[in-house]
């Protein structure tokens, strides 16, 4: 009796049916309200369900807070205004004025005369050694036509015998035109003086050869290939192997001095017929675009 009434008070529950196999998938696959699925892959019944992102488990806010963080740096990148290279209209105060801009013509045309008075140094120096060899020369033949007059004077006996002394008169004549020309020629210590112009053609010539561009392109901002930026170019490097050859010159090689003649002269040249008439054109113009100082 007991067991039919504890059986009788218990309530049967009711039997419940699974559900469809495919409701459950359809449910697994359902993106969450807070899941990131901008393409709607997830409503794919086909597709195999996978354990959820990262990004899923921290939210969506995630991703989309990175992106816009991403485009934000990429645009005040792309937005921000480009630092020019170089700087003109008078950023560089002094050194883009009519001061500044006339150092390179003024001194160029001192070079340019430097080089005049440098090549007859050079010229002077050169006829001095060769003047003193000369003079060396003239000293022998004079000394041969002294003995061969004193011989001829002695074998005349009470002179009747002519005598030609216009052969000795000739000779120390020619000894005295060299001996003084040598003496004048050293007075003017042209070595010292070819060496000293020499070395200021090098020390002012091409650090104001290489200025000149510098100061064309802060004001323009460009340079102006031409004759005058060619011809000076040529001009720094003939400076450059000129100088070169002034320690074989020293060790007395003529290979040397002659090329050393032979580059300068270049170098003059190029300067009288290039550089002073394009030079005085452009130094009118930066006197008209530029103001002091």
């Amino acid at each position: 009796a007991l067991l039919v009434v504890g059986v009788g008070g218990l309530t049967a529950p009711t039997p419940t049916r699974p559900a469809p196999r495919s409701t459950m998938r359809r449910h697994a696959m359902r993106p969450s309200p807070e899941s990131f699925d901008p393409l709607g892959l997830a409503d794919d019944a086909t597709s195999t369900p996978t354990a959820p992102t990262v990004q899923q488990q921290h939210g969506a806010d995630v991703p989309r807070e990175a992106g816009l963080a991403a485009l934000a740096a990429f645009l005040s990148v792309a937005a921000a205004p480009v630092a020019p290279a170089m700087a003109k209209g008078g950023e560089y105060g002094l050194f883009e004025g009519r001061t500044s801009s006339m150092l390179h013509p003024t001194l160029m045309m001192t070079c340019f005369v430097t080089s005049l008075f440098a090549g007859y140094t050079g010229y002077s120096w050169r006829r001095l050694r060769e003047a003193t060899g000369e003079l060396q020369t003239a000293k022998k033949a004079l000394k041969t036509v002294e003995d061969a007059y004193d011989a001829a004077v002695s074998a005349s006996g009470d002179g009747d015998a002519p005598v030609d002394a216009a052969a000795k008169t000739e000779a120390a004549s020619l000894v005295d035109d060299l001996s003084a020309e040598v003496a004048r020629l050293r007075e003017g210590n042209f070595r010292d003086v070819h060496y000293t112009l020499g070395t200021v053609l090098l020390a002012i010539g091409i650090p104001f050869a290489v200025e000149g561009p510098v100061n064309t392109y802060m004001r323009a901002s460009k340079l102006f290939p031409g004759p005058h930026l060619y011809a000076g170019a040529a001009c720094v490097a003939l400076w450059g192997i000129a100088a070169a050859c002034v320690p074989h010159m020293q060790k007395g090689k003529e290979w040397a001095r002659v090329t050393h003649i032979a580059l300068n002269a270049v170098n003059v040249a190029l300067f009288a017929y290039y550089q002073v008439p394009t030079g005085l054109e452009i130094t009118s113009k930066v006197i008209q675009n530029t103001k002091f100082p």
